[in-house]
């Protein structure tokens, strides 16, 4: 059975129970119970979403935005957290719909966290909706929990940009957040979910927090998500900040611009992530976070893994951010590409692997790390494995030395593509392979 998001389910019988002022406080769970009470929930939960419907609405639920959650880290706003406090994020949605959701995290918190309101709107358009949860404008968040928002009716366009609200009233402590957004985000002092405009957000930050997923009831034309699991690569490092151009977003574009039958996209990556070792930088592993951050989409049909340059590279690290500094053999890593693939496809998912990008010149390259590159990328390719291939490599490599990234493509630390890099490894992708008939 395909597994089911790990989320506090706010439930109707709830908000009855509630008066029109109070604070949805949900039990604790821990989060290996999470998937369990998701289960059991499911049939209130989705009499909830139906009655919420006008009776011309239909349509299904579909992952269109994500960013995979991470402990809180010096150098950001994570640390130190919130405290009557309103957190605007902006985020490009792949596919569009008819309403929206929201999904916020507490996974990595060490206490209960109150949300004291939220909204989402288009992106700088007036068309604020307050968001509830159980149909109260408050909700209390257990450690190591997720929550689900209500729908609200909201016409999303497919490529467009919300604008999503969280008022943090009483003192977070360290908050979960998502490290690199390549967008500008805002902080403003007190309550300001429900006004428009920017009057107030002073404050700037280029990462996101508790915000972890945004789904929309799509129309039968969307055929379900593909979730892009990665690292760095994925989540775009080397594109442009707010241009919306990671290799995602360019394969979202290609597949909105389709006639009959598309899919949407989420963006899995974290920086630094790894196959196989978590790092306080860098996040759970690939193999650990799968269910949380792939099977649990809704919608969720296709994968396409990138990762694995970090468990070669990182080996050659001294960083303490990035311990441990395992030094992986090529097979250990396609153990874990083994573990993934047969976690997908008892999910029913498909699963696409897309060969390691050049990195010759980077600053944790060495010929012994080639020589690993190479033997997964070989295999990758020909061992059958995977449902399909992606040759990234190919798409990105200078044609005159296959160990780099072709100079026009490579945003300078001869590791990370830039956004004509990004550009080309979408084109790269068959998109026959993923939605048939084009």
């Amino acid at each position: 059975m395909r597994r089911f998001r790990r989320v506090i389910l706010c439930l109707v019988v709830v908000a009855g129970l509630l008066g029109a002022g109070a604070v949805v406080r949900l039990d604790s769970v821990h989060p290996a119970q999470a998937r369990t009470a998701r289960l059991t929930q499911t049939t209130a939960a989705v009499g909830r979403i139906s009655a919420a419907r006008t009776p011309d609405e239909s349509g299904h639920w579909v992952a269109t935005w994500g960013a995979a959650p991470q402990a809180a880290t010096p150098g950001n706003l994570s640390l130190v957290g919130f405290q009557d406090q309103t957190v605007r994020q902006i985020v490009f949605v792949s596919g569009g719909g008819s309403m929206v959701r929201i999904e916020l995290s507490n996974t990595f918190g060490s206490t209960a966290l109150e949300v004291g309101g939220a909204s989402v709107a288009l992106d700088a358009s007036g068309t604020t909706r307050a968001l509830t949860f159980a149909g109260q404008s408050s909700v209390v968040i257990p450690p190591g929990a997720e929550v689900l928002s209500d729908p609200v009716p909201l016409t999303v366009p497919a490529l467009s940009r919300l604008a999503v609200s969280l008022y943090l009233p009483v003192a977070t402590g360290p908050v979960t957040q998502h490290v690199q957004a390549r967008q500008v985000n805002y902080v403003a002092g007190g309550d300001r979910v429900l006004q428009d405009g920017p009057v107030g957000f002073d404050t700037q930050t280029q990462s996101w927090y508790l915000l972890a997923g945004v789904d929309v009831l799509a129309p039968a034309r969307d055929a379900g998500t593909i979730v892009a699991l990665g690292d760095s690569i994925t989540d775009g490092v080397g594109s442009t900040l707010d241009g919306d151009d990671r290799w995602p977003n360019d394969l979202a574009e290609r597949l909105a611009a389709l006639t009959g039958t598309t899919m949407s996209v989420v963006d899995e990556g974290i920086g630094g992530n790894r196959v196989l070792n978590d790092s306080a930088c860098c996040g759970v592993d690939a193999v650990a976070r799968f269910e949380r951050d792939v099977a649990a989409q809704p919608g969720v049909r296709d994968v396409i893994l990138l990762e694995g340059i970090n468990d070669i590279g990182f080996s050659q690290s001294d960083k303490l951010d990035n311990e441990p500094h395992t030094d992986v053999s090529a097979l250990q890593i396609i153990d874990g590409y083994e573990q993934i693939i047969a976690m997908a496809h008892a999910d029913g998912l498909k699963i696409y692997g897309a060969t390691l990008t050049p990195f010759a010149g980077a600053r944790y390259w060495t010929p012994a790390g080639e020589a690993k590159r190479d033997a997964i990328n070989r295999w990758i390719e020909t061992s059958g494995a995977f449902n399909g291939v992606i040759n990234f490599a190919a798409a990105v490599a200078d044609p005159n030395d296959p160990e780099e990234l072709d100079p026009a493509y490579d945003s300078g630390d001869h590791l990370h593509p830039n956004a004509a890099g990004y550009r080309a490894m979408a084109k790269a992708i068959d998109l026959a392979m993923l939605v048939p008939g084009h």
